[in-house]
């Protein structure tokens, strides 16, 4: 697995090697359980951190219950995200507004189902079947971590598909902030 972090790693931050995961959580039973059941019980009965639980979760059922990358029970997700180097407030604005997004967003659009002022933006894709969700981070110096999420997707080919539609509007996004 490509972007597996090494056992050196895992060792370090947890105490065990994947194998060593990968054993208890079988004899636990995880191959039964569900993903939320499995990271609760990696947190709250083996003391691993949240975000280790999820890591040790996710790695667990790509090895050895078959997880497909970027699989969920309700079907794929994909994130991208980049630092751009304007105000959230600006950001968020070229996002929101459809006349904006017209200029950088090139390809389906969305329609936006709720929205919180330069923190997120929720909405449903063209093809009414999957959902996209911005996320915008204020970083020092006026600069803007926007994550976008795009869920609910029927098959790896397309959540790879989409991955690569949303990096090359990320990156024509940054051009039109640029230019404005």
């Amino acid at each position: 697995m490509a972007n597996k972090i090494s056992n050196e790693a895992v060792k370090k931050s947890t105490g065990k090697v994947w194998s060593e995961w990968f054993a208890l959580l079988n004899k636990a039973g995880a191959k039964k359980m569900e993903h939320k059941a499995i990271a609760e019980m990696l947190h709250k009965k083996l003391g691993l951190s949240g975000w280790w639980s999820q890591m040790v979760t996710v790695q667990y059922e790509q090895e050895i219950k078959g997880r497909k990358k970027h699989s969920k029970p309700e079907g794929y997700q994909i994130s991208k995200s980049k630092t751009l180097s304007f105000s959230a407030s600006k950001v968020f604005s070229v996002v929101q507004y459809p006349a904006l997004r017209k200029s950088w967003l090139k390809g389906p659009d969305f329609s936006i189902t709720k929205s919180m002022k330069n923190k997120s933006i929720r909405g449903k894709w063209v093809d009414d079947k999957t959902n996209v969700e911005f996320q915008f981070y204020p970083k020092e110096k006026a600069k803007t971590q926007l994550v976008v999420q795009h869920s609910k997707i029927s098959s790896e080919k397309e959540a790879e598909k989409l991955k690569k539609y949303w990096e090359r509007n990320l990156n024509l996004l940054t051009k039109y902030l640029e230019k404005i």
